[in-house]
Parts: C-alpha cells; structure tokens; sequence
C-alpha cells in the first residue's frame, strides 16, 4: 500500500466497475490527492481494484468512518448516486459523483443543500468539457469568434446498447434513456458555452416498445420492455436569448449530424463529441472555411483511452483535481454540484415537456463556469 501523505487530499472510490479503472489510472497525473481506499458491493471486485492500484480495500461503512478519507469518489450505478453522495456528506466527506448528480432533481436538491449546510464541496460529473476541446471553444467563445450566440444544433444519436452490452435493461428505464445517460455530456458542454437554460420545449417517443438483445451473454436473443422515451427532440431556450435544438436518439442507424454547432452574428463554431475530452473543434468566421483547431498537443487533449490502443482522450478525475485545488483557493469548482442540478433539471424538464406537450421553465440558475486557463490546468498537474 502506498504512504500516505498529510499534504495530500486523501480519496475513497465507492463503487469499482469498469469506469473505476479510468479514474484510479488518471489519478497518478494530478497533484494534491493521494487514493487511499475502495469499496464494492462485491468484496471481489474491490479487492481486484485495490490490488491493482496499490490501495486499501473496506467495506462502504468502514469507508465513511475512515478519518484519512476526506473526498469520496462516487462510481456507483445512478440509481446509487444519491444514497451514498449523501452518505458521504453525512459522514463529512468532499464528494465527487459519477453523472448525474441523482436520478431527480429532487434528490439533487437535497445533496446541493446537505454540502452546503456542512461547508462540504459537491461536485459531479462530466468533466468532459474541461478537456483541450473545451477550454478551446470557451476562449474562442468568451473571445466573441462567433459573435453573440443565435442558434445551434446538439444531436447524440445511436442504436442504443443491446447490441454490444450484455445486460442493457437498466439503460431503457426510468432514470435511463438517451437523455439521462448521454444528455449530461451535451447539456453540461452547452452550459458552460452560453450560460444557463431558461426554458425548455420538447417531444418524446420509443422508437420500439421492445428491444431485441443481441450482444453476447445470457440474454441473447430475448427481449425486454422499453419504460422511458429512446427518441428526444427539444428547443433549449437560454437565458442569453440563444436557441439550441437538442436532439437524443437510440433509434438511428447512421446519420451525418455533427455533435454540436454553434451559429451566431459572426460566425459558427463546430465541436467534437463531448463525451470526450480532445478532438478538432472548427471556426468559420463570417461564412469563410472552417479553420481547425486540433487538441492531441495541448494538454488534456492527447490521446491516452483505450488503454492498449488509445484512440481518444479521456482524463476523467480532472474535475476531482479542480476540487481540490478549490479547496485551497476558495474558488468555485467548474463541475460543481450546482452546475449538475441545473443541468439535472433541464433534463428532467426536456422529459416533462415530452409528456404533457409544454413548454417547461427551469427554475434553478446557475453560475456560467468560469473558463480554465491553461495555466491553471496546468497547475493541476502532479509535480
């Protein structure tokens, strides 16, 4: 087991799946936090990770009652998310979640208000948009390439997950679906572009009331039943007077729609999927061509995910980094737990809309994150 360090943030992981390894591999590359422990509803899996990664392995009770953890990582499935947050702020842990921030607003409230009432910091994933992309379409935006914001498009559009994912069940439910499980990605980079969401207008469907499993496993070739819309479409309405259709889908085969383009009085700004934290994002100033802006130099843009043959950017913990170093400055951290309920909220807004055929207001604000600058990304990095 690693020493343990008093100048280090000491973190407990709680929950030890597949994303799990991302996060305690990343975690080496940042400063100022020191993994001390894991836990698992399976004992096997948590002493796997701890094994792997130099750790101690508890129990999730011996875990909250460890006085050398101070920030709890939450990598439990979403419907877990609020139960062990607030367990960890109870406990009087800093806490970290996986998206969303809770399967309902409702609960989002509660863990914005406990961290508060505690002076405990919240934050949540994703933290996706502090990647080398984003930091590159917030300068280019705060910087006014595009002008004042008008319009955009956002589409996340797939044939869901039963034809690659053994057990993909949980993914059609309550609490699932396209926008739940991908939309946080899209509606947290949108955010942080043009600030807060007023108002939102939308319509939803199942593209098939039954899916067919045809991923390889113990559910193959059997069907299940389809319980939450698999086919959004949504008018977001910004309170900077900007409009951006928001498209979510698990019924399209193919389509040519870019992730997300950003139109306004001077220009369009293109950017890459954000669920990833590099790619090329693309300014047009005028009608001119696109100029592109690669990020595989720039930090937090290389390529380091898959682990064996790395093709994308992923440098998931960056968020848990900006956290902590909040901590020691007092500043507010960019993937903040009230940034995740604003953008809870409009998720559970663009759902209501799709049910009763309204337009549905967000009643929540939030603050617009302040950009990264680079030298304070780097900063961040493990000296």
């Amino acid at each position: 087991m690693q020493g343990k360090s008093k100048d280090k943030l000491g973190i407990g992981v709680i929950g030890c799946g597949n994303i799990s390894m991302t996060y305690l591999r990343n975690a080496a590359l940042f400063g100022g936090i020191e993994l001390r422990a894991c836990a698992d509803i399976s004992a096997e899996m948590a002493a796997l990770r701890a094994k792997e990664y130099g750790i101690q392995a508890l129990g999730v009770d011996a875990l909250l009652a460890d006085s050398e953890i101070d920030l709890v990582l939450n990598l439990t499935i979403p419907a877990a998310h609020f139960d062990i947050s607030f367990s960890a702020l109870s406990a009087g842990k800093h806490v970290f979640t996986e998206k969303p921030l809770a399967t309902s607003a409702t609960d989002g409230r509660r863990l914005v208000a406990e961290a508060a009432r505690r002076g405990l910091l919240l934050g949540s994933a994703p933290d996706t948009f502090l990647g080398a992309a984003g930091r590159r379409a917030r300068r280019l935006m705060d910087e006014g390439a595009i002008g004042r914001p008008v319009t955009g498009t956002a589409f996340m559009m797939g044939r869901g997950m039963e034809h690659w994912h053994p057990n993909p069940q949980f993914y059609y439910q309550p609490g699932g679906g396209p926008v739940f499980d991908m939309g946080p990605y899209y509606l947290t980079t949108l955010v942080n572009l043009l600030g807060p969401v007023a108002r939102v207008m939308a319509m939803a469907t199942r593209g098939q009331e039954e899916r067919l499993i045809t991923a390889e496993g113990p559910f193959k070739n059997t069907s299940f039943k389809v319980g939450t819309p698999t086919n959004v479409l949504s008018l977001l309405e910004f309170r900077s007077g900007a409009t951006v259709t928001f498209g979510a889908s698990w019924d399209i085969f193919r389509h040519s729609n870019h992730p997300i383009e950003l139109h306004g009085t001077e220009g369009s700004l293109r950017l890459p999927d954000p669920d990833t934290f590099g790619g090329t994002v693309s300014l047009s100033e005028r009608g001119a061509d696109w100029k592109d802006f690669a990020s595989e130099g720039e930090l937090y843009g290389a390529r380091n995910w898959p682990y064996v043959a790395p093709d994308r950017a992923n440098y998931r913990m960056l968020g848990v980094a900006d956290l902590v170093r909040s901590l020691r400055t007092g500043a507010t951290p960019r993937a903040s737990g009230n940034l995740a309920l604003h953008v809870l909220d409009i998720m559970e807004a663009i759902l209501r809309s799709g049910e009763t055929k309204n337009s549905v207001a967000i009643a929540g604000d939030v603050v617009q994150p302040a950009l990264l600058t680079e030298d304070e990304a780097s900063s961040l990095l493990a000296q």
